[in-house]
């Protein structure tokens, strides 16, 4: 079992930046994959960045060239650095953990750009 807590949400004005924290209560080095989903009001959730064991990385189209997906294996810790941000961005951000086939979910921090 992983617990996850996210932390760096805000306000921000359009064009500015902000990282997203993804700590886990356990060692991430052997998880299966880790992600940032965000959903907004009226919205499904959908997959901003995902992050594989072997380090493979995939990107929500909406956020390729502006969004990087990292981890620190030594503070258990997954990163979403997000430049450039526009106004869509703005959701509740949730992190995601793949332990074997079973998925764990942070509370959420809320992102709002505002123009």
């Amino acid at each position: 079992q992983v617990q996850l807590v996210e932390s760096g949400g805000g306000l921000v004005q359009v064009g500015g930046s902000l990282r997203l924290s993804c700590a886990a209560s356990r060692s991430i080095f052997r998880l299966n994959a880790m992600g940032w989903y965000r959903q907004a009001p009226g919205k499904q959730r959908e997959l901003v960045a995902g992050l594989t064991l072997g380090g493979s990385t995939n990107y929500a189209d909406s956020v390729k060239g502006r969004f990087t997906i990292s981890r620190d294996n030594a503070k258990n810790t997954v990163y979403l650095q997000m430049n450039s941000l526009k106004p869509e961005d703005t959701a509740v951000y949730y992190c995601n953990a793949l332990v074997g086939l079973t998925e764990y979910w942070g509370q959420g921090t809320q992102v709002t750009v505002a123009s």
